[in-house]
């Protein structure tokens, strides 16, 4: 299966956010499936960032918030 997550699924993601569902974390688990995310996710994470409308710690423009 091919899965597109958009932003706000992608965060939850990286975040290990609890309202995640166990679909969608059973999607995200299996290595069968291919996973991807938009260029536009990116965008959206630094704009939202520099705008202080996102709670992420690190800089996002680096992905070191990736690495927490």
């Amino acid at each position: 299966m091919r899965a597109l997550l958009d932003t706000h699924t992608f965060l939850w993601w990286i975040d290990d956010n609890p309202e995640l569902s166990e679909v969608a974390l059973d999607i995200l688990a299996d290595s069968q499936n291919e996973i991807f995310v938009s260029a536009a996710t990116g965008w959206e994470i630094a704009i939202k960032s520099a705008l202080e409308r996102l709670g992420v710690e690190g800089d996002p423009e680096r992905g070191s918030f990736l690495n927490r």
